[in-house]
């Protein structure tokens, strides 16, 4: 990318004002993807809602973040990185007031799915800004900050949900955002400079897909679907039917139009001639399903079996995010010294351990006996996953298609927690009101976990025989074998 002509540093006012920015923009983001499952059973009991109500609650919000974040980064490109972002402060803020308003779990859920197509416009909107705005010297140091402040939101976002909700309202995990996104609008509009691809402004470059990410959203938005009714509905039944059929036509007509597209697809498949590629990021949906469907279960088994106040349930996941936060580095130089593979097959075994132990919390349980074993286990486990993964699926393919690799590897991460969300509760055979009754939620839990460890399993599994790196003189996907890549797949 070419230095812009005002590049911000790091040490003026103008650099630091829209380091801020993006901070708090992407913060909230984080935020509202790990504060509402603390809040679940509260609202829950306040709106009347149902197990299926719930999972719309959490996967709403996940099926249009991942499916349109890719289109979101594309559309900046275009029609400007600073105007997107913006416009999706906006829309994300709007939708949270609107979500803190329902009166039913009709209201809230669609406000969810209003509130995750906000965030795909501001998501990739954060990073992208700082990426173009600042000089070549400062941009590493920039995303550093970026990446690290904004860890701090998901580390912090259980216990100021907790807090709220036991403080205040469910509501106000919602309300909280509109003095955050003011502050976002004012910094951005002081301080963030305006860019664009000039070249897809003219035609010339990428152009954004819309049939690809609507069928994206459609195929995703059916199988969601069909999870979720089925245990109500019956599994033959003809809505759940329908939505199968809508998923599968739509994952199918997505994959075709995809690939008609070619370069100027949202998800251009000649990725997926990476090897590498493609089996990263079927291992990101098989672990991050593993985290999702725990984190759904855990929230809400803490409250109403063994009893915890919301913010205690907050509480309780800080240390891992805290461990995340603190070892992420370090796996990483690890990865970089000796490959992915080792890390990618030892984590998800050591946090199927911490989801064991964990399996065994009932009624009256201890948090530092019987909770916090758990949580340091699995927290390490993921340490040892997340940095390693980030890194090997951007050196699996060139740097041309770094944006797109690290957009569609975050989606997948998404879609992974969608999809779990979804189908645990069938597996496990958790229906109606069954969250709130501790003889019906604990054997469910109990099964959750068993499912999530043995995904992780599954995961480490995947890793374990498919990653590789491959040959010396082999080029990324995209790339002429006699190129020059800035990175490789390290050493597995």
């Amino acid at each position: 990318m070419p230095t812009p002509a005002h590049a911000l540093r790091m040490r003026s006012g103008a650099g630091r004002g829209a380091l801020l920015a993006a901070i708090l923009a992407s913060g909230m983001v984080f935020l509202d993807s790990t504060v509402v499952n603390v809040a679940l059973p509260r609202l829950g009991d306040e709106l009347d809602a149902t197990i299926a109500d719930l999972q719309w609650t959490v996967n709403g919000y996940l099926l249009t973040l991942a499916a349109f974040v890719l289109l979101g980064g594309a559309l900046g490109d275009r029609f400007g990185r600073r105007r997107l972002f913006l416009i999706g402060v906006v829309w994300f803020a709007g939708a949270s007031v609107l979500c803190g308003l329902a009166q039913d779990t009709g209201w809230l859920v669609a406000a969810r799915f209003l509130q995750g197509a906000g965030g795909a416009l501001l998501t990739p909107g954060s990073l992208s800004v700082l990426q173009a705005s600042f000089h070549p010297d400062d941009r590493g140091r920039a995303i550093g900050a970026w990446s690290g402040l904004s860890g701090v939101s998901t580390a912090l976002g259980p216990f100021l949900g907790g807090w709220m909700v036991d403080a205040l309202s469910w509501r106000w995990i919602f309300f909280v955002n509109v003095p955050v996104a003011v502050a976002v609008i004012l910094a951005a509009l002081r301080w963030v400079p305006e860019s664009r691809d000039e070249n897809a402004s003219r035609g010339g470059g990428q152009r954004f897909d819309v049939p690809g990410a609507l069928l994206g959203a459609l195929g995703l938005a059916g199988v969601t679907y069909a999870l979720i009714d089925a245990p109500a509905r019956g599994v033959r039944s003809l809505p759940v039917l329908l939505a199968v059929l809508v998923g599968v036509l739509g994952a199918v007509f997505f994959v075709l139009v995809e690939r008609r597209r070619g370069d100027a697809a949202m998800l251009p498949t000649g990725l997926f001639s990476s090897r590498l590629f493609s089996v990263l990021n079927l291992f990101t949906v098989i672990v991050y399903a593993a985290l999702g469907g725990f984190m759904f279960f855990f929230a809400v088994y803490l409250q109403n079996v063994v009893g915890w106040s919301a913010v205690r349930t907050g509480l309780a996941t800080v240390p891992m995010t805290a461990v995340l936060l603190l070892g992420s580095a370090r796996a990483g130089a690890l990865s970089a010294r000796i490959g992915p593979r080792l890390p990618l097959t030892v984590g998800p075994v050591v946090a199927a351990v911490g989801l064991l132990l964990l399996r065994r919390v009932g009624p009256g349980a201890s948090y530092w006996v019987d909770v916090l074993p758990g949580v340091l286990v699995f927290g390490v486990g993921l340490t040892l996953v997340v940095a390693p993964l980030t890194a090997s699926v951007l050196a699996a393919v060139s740097d041309r298609f770094a944006g797109v690799a690290s957009g569609f590897n975050n989606a997948a991460s998404r879609v992974g927690g969608l999809l779990a969300v979804a189908a645990l509760p069938l597996l496990v055979g958790l229906s109606g009101t069954g969250y709130a009754q501790s003889a019906e939620l604990t054997p469910a839990y109990r099964g959750a976990m068993a499912w999530c460890a043995g995904l992780l399993l599954v995961g480490a599994a995947t890793a374990g025989l498919l990653v590789h790196r491959p040959p010396r003189d082999a080029a990324p996907p995209s790339q002429p074998r006699d190129s020059s890549p800035a990175s490789t797949p390290p050493e597995s």
